[in-house]
C-alpha cells in the first residue's frame, strides 16, 4: 500500500483534461445517480402503492423496513469498502486481484444477510415492538417482515455484482436493470396488494412478495450478464483465495465506512423510534417524507458513487495532482446537486401530498416537513458527494464516521430525544432538530478535503 503524505498540489487541468472530466461526470457519474434513483424507486414503489391502502399499513411497513435499511448498513459498507479497492485495482489494470476482491464481497455479504434473515422470520413481533406499541402497526409489520426476509439474501448478492459493473464503467446494464425491476416491482405491487376481479390480493403482505421476486429476477440477471465475455465475475479459484494483505487493506478501509453508516443509519433508526412516539399521524407523515428522501438520496449517492471511482482509477495510477483537481470540481457538481435535490422535493412534495391517503393533521405535518427538507437536503446533498464519494476513494471514510458522530450524535439525537420525551417540545420543532445534522457538518468539508489525507494508493505489488 502506497500513500502521499506531503501536501499534493492540484495539476492545472487543461481544457482537454476539463472536457475528459466532463465526460466521465456524463458517462459515469451521472448514469449512476440514474441508477441509484432507479434503485430507490424499488424500495419507494411499495410505499407509493400502499399509499392507497390504509395509513396503518403505510406506518407499519415503513418501521418493518429498518430492518433492511440496518442490514444494508452493514452490507453496503463491506461492498463500498471492498468497491474502493476494487476500482484502485480497476484502474491500474489489475483484475485478477479485482475479481479477488468481488468474491471477498460476496462471502461477507451473504454471512450478514443470513443473520438479519433469520432475526427477521423468528422475531419479527419482538422487532416492530422496539418502534411502536400501538398493537395493529406491530400485526401489519410482523406479518411483512416474516415474509420479505426471504429477499434479504438476494438483494446482498446483486449488489456485489451491480458494485462491479459500475466500476467496470457497464452503467447501461445497470441502468437497465434498475428499469426492469421498478417496472416488476410496480408491477406485481399493484396485483399482490390490491388483487384484480374477484382476488382481492394480500394488503401489506403483497409488497413483501413482490419485493422477493423483485430480488432474485435482479440478482439472476446480475449473475448471467458477469458471465459475458470480458466481464469480471468470481470463479473457483477467486471463492478460494484467501489473504491477509487483502483482509488488512479491507479492514483499513472498512471500520470507517462502517462507523459512519451505522452512525447515520442507526440515527435513522432512532428518528423513527422518535416520530413513533408521537403518533400514528406524525409516524405516516414522516414515512411518506421518507419516500422523497429515499429518491433524493439515491440520486446523490449515485453521483457520489460515480466520484469515487473516477478518483479510485487515478489514485490506483498515483495520479494524485489530478485527483486532486478532478476533487475540487465536484465542489461545483455538489453545489448543483444540491439546487437539483431541492427542485425534486419541491415537486415530489406536491405529488406525494396529492397522493397519499392520510388524515388531515398527517397532511400539516407533511407539508411543514417537506418544506425544511429543501434545505436539508441541499445540504445532505454537499456533504454525500465528499463523505460517500471523493474521501473514501483513497481510503478515508473516517473523517465521515467522526462528524456524523459528533453532529448526529452529540448534537441533534440527543436534543430531540429531550424535545419529545422531557420537554415535549412541539412535533415540529422536535423534527427541525433531529434532522440538523447534515447543516451542522455543511462548514467544515472543505477543510478535510485540503489536508490530502484522501489521497493515497492502496494496492500492493505483492500480496500474502
Amino acid at each position: 500500500m502506497n500513500s502521499k503524505k506531503t501536501k499534493i498540489v492540484p495539476a492545472v487541468l487543461s481544457k482537454e483534461d476539463k472536457k475528459q472530466f466532463n465526460r466521465e461526470l456524463l458517462t459515469l457519474a451521472v448514469p449512476l445517480a440514474l441508477q441509484n434513483l432507479l434503485t430507490a424507486l424499488v424500495g419507494a414503489s411499495d410505499a407509493l402503492m400502499l399509499g392507497r391502502l390504509n395509513q396503518a399499513s403505510i406506518a407499519a411497513v415503513s418501521l418493518a423496513n429498518q430492518v433492511s435499511f440496518v442490514m444494508s448498513l452493514f452490507t453496503g459498507s463491506v461492498i463500498g469498502a471492498i468497491g474502493v479497492l476494487v476500482a484502485q485495482y480497476y484502474g491500474k489494470g489489475d483484475t485478477k486481484n479485482a475479481k479477488r476482491f468481488l468474491a471477498m464481497a460476496i462471502r461477507y455479504t451473504i454471512g450478514l444477510s443470513l443473520v438479519f434473515f433469520l432475526l427477521a422470520l423468528l422475531i419479527p413481533q419482538r422487532i416492530m415492538s422496539v418502534f411502536t406499541q400501538d398493537a395493529e402497526m406491530i400485526r401489519i409489520g410482523a406479518d411483512y417482515l416474516r415474509i420479505v426476509s426471504f429477499s434479504y439474501v438476494f438483494s446482498g448478492i446483486a449488489q456485489c455484482y451491480l458494485m462491479m459493473m459500475r466500476i467496470q464503467g457497464r452503467v447501461k446494464m445497470t441502468l437497465l436493470i434498475s428499469a426492469l425491476t421498478v417496472i416488476v416491482d410496480m408491477t406485481a405491487d399493484f396485483f399482490l396488494i390490491y388483487g384484480v376481479g374477484k382476488w382481492q390480493g394480500f394488503g401489506a403482505n403483497g409488497s413483501a412478495y413482490s419485493t422477493i421476486a423483485v430480488e432474485l429476477i435482479a440478482m439472476t440477471i446480475c449473475i448471467v450478464e458477469s458471465l459475458q465475455k470480458d466481464h469480471i465475475h468470481p470463479d473457483a479459484e477467486s471463492f478460494r483465495f484467501f489473504s491477509k494483505d487483502f483482509e488488512k487493506d479491507l479492514w483499513y478501509v472498512l471500520p470507517g465506512m462502517l462507523g459512519s453508516a451505522l452512525s447515520w443509519g442507526l440515527s435513522m433508526t432512532m428518528h423513527a423510534f422518535i416520530m413513533g412516539h408521537l403518533g400514528t399521524d406524525v409516524t405516516a407523515a414522516y414515512s411518506v417524507t421518507g419516500v422523497a428522501q429515499t429518491l433524493m438520496q439515491g440520486l446523490t449517492h449515485g453521483l457520489a458513487s460515480g466520484a469515487g471511482i473516477m478518483l479510485g482509477k487515478m489514485l490506483g495510477r498515483n495520479e494524485f495532482e489530478k485527483a486532486k483537481a478532478y476533487g475540487k470540481r465536484f465542489f461545483g457538481v455538489s453545489f448543483v446537486n444540491g439546487l437539483v435535490n431541492m427542485g425534486l422535493i419541491a415537486v415530489t412534495g406536491v405529488l406525494v401530498y396529492l397522493f397519499y391517503a392520510l388524515e388531515p393533521q398527517a397532511k400539516q405535518y407533511l407539508v411543514y416537513m417537506l418544506l425544511y427538507h429543501l434545505l436539508y437536503m441541499f445540504a445532505y446533498a454537499y456533504n454525500t458527494v465528499f463523505t460517500v464519494g471523493v474521501l473514501p476513494a483513497g481510503g478515508d471514510a473516517r473523517y465521515d464516521a467522526y462528524s456524523v458522530l459528533i453532529a448526529t450524535w452529540c448534537f441533534a439525537i440527543p436534543l430531540s430525544l429531550l424535545g419529545c420525551f422531557v420537554f415535549h417540545w412541539p412535533v415540529m420543532v422536535v423534527y427541525m432538530v433531529m434532522c440538523a445534522d447534515e447543516i451542522v457538518k455543511f462548514p467544515f468539508l472543505y477543510l478535510r478535503f485540503n489536508t490530502d489525507i484522501w489521497l493515497k494508493n492502496l494496492t500492493r505489488q505483492e500480496v500474502s
